[in-house]
């Protein structure tokens, strides 16, 4: 008999709820902070790349273009260092988000936000960071 894997939302569920409170307090943080939800967006659909999550990209790639992402920016994602589609604060985040979610084992990882920083406002980075923390949850 083949077992399908166990709902998280099932077996723990006020885990599962608090998970979902962060999600909804930072979607309402965004504005505040001046990110606009095409950038949160796409860098969900770069992690989800990333962590090969089918269920994820089913999800934000079609939010993405919801929140205005064009077409031509989500098929040129995996190469974002190669083309030119990409604005320099996308490009910031886009490394924030690849640094924190893969780790390399190469570099300093406690100083990844320092190229945001150089774009982005202190409480943007943070958001940034939450962002890239919950999508990699």
């Amino acid at each position: 008999m083949t077992r399908k894997a166990p709902y998280l939302d099932k077996f723990y569920p006020e885990v599962y709820k608090s998970l979902t409170e962060v999600s909804r307090k930072l979607t309402m943080l965004y504005p505040d902070v001046d990110l606009p939800k095409s950038l949160i967006e796409l860098i969900a659909v770069r992690v989800s790349q990333i962590n090969g999550c089918g269920t994820c990209l089913s999800i934000h790639v079609p939010a993405a273009r919801k929140a205005g992402v064009p077409e031509n920016k989500l098929d040129a994602l995996p190469a974002w260092r190669m083309v030119d589609e990409f604005t320099e604060k996308e490009k910031a985040a886009l490394e924030l988000a690849e640094t924190l979610t893969l780790l390399p084992k190469d570099r300093d990882n406690s100083r990844a936000s320092l190229p945001a920083c150089q774009i982005f406002a202190e409480e943007q980075v943070v958001a940034l960071e939450w962002s890239i923390i919950m999508i990699n949850a």
